[in-house]
């Protein structure tokens, strides 16, 4: 039979720039490896991963694909959870080192398999394109930068009018529903932070459903983009890992140090979602029992008329910023994908098949 697949984003495009939550795929002290791979584009580190995880799939290993931000085709990393290894792309813009080399981690260098006669004729193109794209993610990041505040804006507003009392009724009565009975651990749980959608040159994509596969229970938390539904998912967190369950925690693209916006602890196979324009969802997208919290009817706003205003204006410059952060994603992809053209040529992927070969030997062993 074969093993279950996942798909997330262990970095993202924010209006902090590229946020990386690379270190969480898998603890120095729990791995039993970590496969770092470095070189230039075009070498085929994402190829060399998905085959591998592939085929550890149809063994039927439990596999998780990190997807890249910048081209969601492409792979960052896979992560083996049964047998605590993961293999990484240690590249630009999330740069990966050893952290304990030999004992733990081990550097995959693809550079090893390539013409470097051959790469350097194509000198002015690698430079020219490097230059092209630190541009084009400047713009990017610039477009949303100046979205995240209208982001800030939007979450202030929503805030003030939010039905506070009873968002918190709400939270009170799901905790008391799920977690209340449950007998208290010794140790506190702990969080696994990554990314369930992410801003590409693809738009917004999302992999929200395949990571809640397993959920028996899903909160959906309907909330227009920029709401609070944050708040209910700190507060079951904090209950959850105060009992001692372990979480993963997937964070926003427009707040991504501290506004989680998917909630899952596998021990109970209890999930939150939340679902907005960015990353619509409704109860056909899951396979477990879903239960609706509608967030829009916590707005007391009705009668505020500038709010709903200020509101409507703020969204649609908040749309256009992002939309136009799409934009020069996208002509940082067409310009990656030339820069590729230098390496493709230059590579010897008859001895990079080996190799992986080699260490898809290496993990079965394990």
């Amino acid at each position: 039979m074969a093993g279950k697949t996942r798909h997330y984003f262990p970095g993202n495009n924010t209006p902090q720039g590229f946020f990386s939550y690379y270190r969480y795929i898998l603890e120095q002290r729990e791995a039993q490896k970590i496969y770092c791979l470095k070189g230039g584009p075009g070498l085929g580190k994402s190829t060399f991963m998905r085959q591998i995880g592939e085929e550890l799939v149809a063994d039927g290993e439990d596999v998780d694909f990190l997807h890249c931000s910048s081209d969601p085709h492409s792979l960052d990393g896979i992560l083996l959870r049964g047998k605590k290894i993961a293999m990484v792309d240690g590249t630009s813009p999330h740069i990966v080192d050893p952290v304990h080399p030999g004992a733990v981690d081990t550097i995959l260098h693809l550079g090893d398999y390539w013409d470097e006669a051959g790469i350097r004729q194509n000198r002015q193109l690698v430079l020219d394109c490097g230059d092209a794209l630190k541009e084009h993610y400047a713009r990017a990041y610039g477009y949303l930068g100046a979205a995240g505040k209208l982001h800030e804006s939007l979450h202030h507003i929503y805030d003030t009018h939010l039905n506070t009392p009873e968002l918190y009724k709400k939270a009170a009565s799901i905790i008391n529903r799920e977690l209340t009975h449950k007998k208290l651990s010794p140790k506190p749980g702990r969080v696994r932070k990554q990314f369930a959608s992410a801003l590409t040159p693809d738009g917004c994509v999302n992999y929200i459903s395949s990571l809640m596969a397993d959920a028996a229970k899903i909160y959906l938390i309907e909330e227009p983009a920029g709401m609070s539904g944050d708040r209910l998912i700190r507060l079951f967190l904090e209950s959850a890992l105060y009992r001692g369950y372990d979480a993963e925690c997937f964070y926003c693209s427009m707040d991504p140090s501290d506004k989680p916006e998917h909630l899952y602890i596998p021990q109970i196979k209890t999930a939150f979602v939340s679902s907005n324009s960015y990353h619509p969802l409704d109860a056909s997208d899951f396979n477990g029992k879903v239960t609706s919290i509608n967030l829009h009817r916590m707005l007391l706003i009705e009668e505020d008329s500038a709010a709903q205003a200020h509101i409507g204006h703020t969204t649609k410059l908040m749309e256009e910023l992002i939309d136009s952060a799409f934009r020069c994603f996208r002509e940082a992809k067409a310009q990656h994908d030339q820069l590729e053209q230098a390496y493709i040529p230059n590579m010897d992927f008859s001895r990079l098949l080996s190799l992986q070969q080699d260490i898809l030997a290496e993990i079965r062993s394990r």
